[in-house]
């Protein structure tokens, strides 16, 4: 009778997930002009919340593709385009569909608040990390709308989400922080 020994996986260290998933801000645009397609502008309760959830399902499928394995997928899609499509529809409607920067911060931090919620939810993490991710959210997706707007984007279009440059910092900010609560693990067959 022998036993085994069973060795943890070890962490991956943090630059090449934090890269990947940096990079999977292109999920951003791409999503804006599915949400576009889909819904129009964001000017009416249907338009936000059919244009979110459009929206979030390519956000979702995008950050579960370069979160190196950490996120259930389908339910991480599944979380992202219902938290997104009833966070746009909330936080449009609460601002009036208004364009001005505290606009966009106020809709893009209700947005986050209710998409950080339902992707708490499903991180594989333990309470406490899904709670900082929930907590986190709102003020990165105001973030993404404020760095989206100075840089001149025209928002006047009503999109359902902010901009590359946005996208780009809230990626990088939110991937340093999906580290920190959920490191990256090698692969067992990666293994010598």
């Amino acid at each position: 009778m022998s036993t085994a020994v069973s060795t943890p996986v070890p962490t991956v260290g943090f630059l090449r997930p934090w890269l990947l998933w940096t990079v999977g801000f292109l999920s951003f645009p791409i999503s804006g002009v599915v949400g576009g397609l889909v819904a129009g502008h964001v000017d009416s309760l249907f338009a936000a919340l059919v244009g979110g959830l459009a929206t979030g399902a390519v956000i979702g499928l995008g950050q579960g593709l370069a979160s190196s394995r950490r996120l259930p997928i389908v339910r991480w899609i599944l979380a992202t385009a219902v938290g997104m499509g009833l966070g746009l529809m909330l936080g449009a409607t609460a601002v009036g569909f208004g364009i001005a920067l505290t606009d966009l911060a106020v809709m893009g931090a209700i947005t986050g608040g209710l998409l950080g919620v339902a992707q708490g939810l499903v991180l594989p993490a333990p309470v406490r990390s899904r709670l900082i991710w929930a907590v986190a959210m709102p003020p990165l997706w105001a973030l993404g709308w404020t760095v989206s707007t100075l840089i001149g984007i025209d928002v006047g279009q009503q999109f359902t989400i902010f901009g590359a440059s946005g996208a780009v910092t809230f990626s990088a900010i939110s991937g340093a922080l999906l580290h920190l609560l959920l490191p990256a693990r090698s692969n067992a067959k990666d293994q010598p």
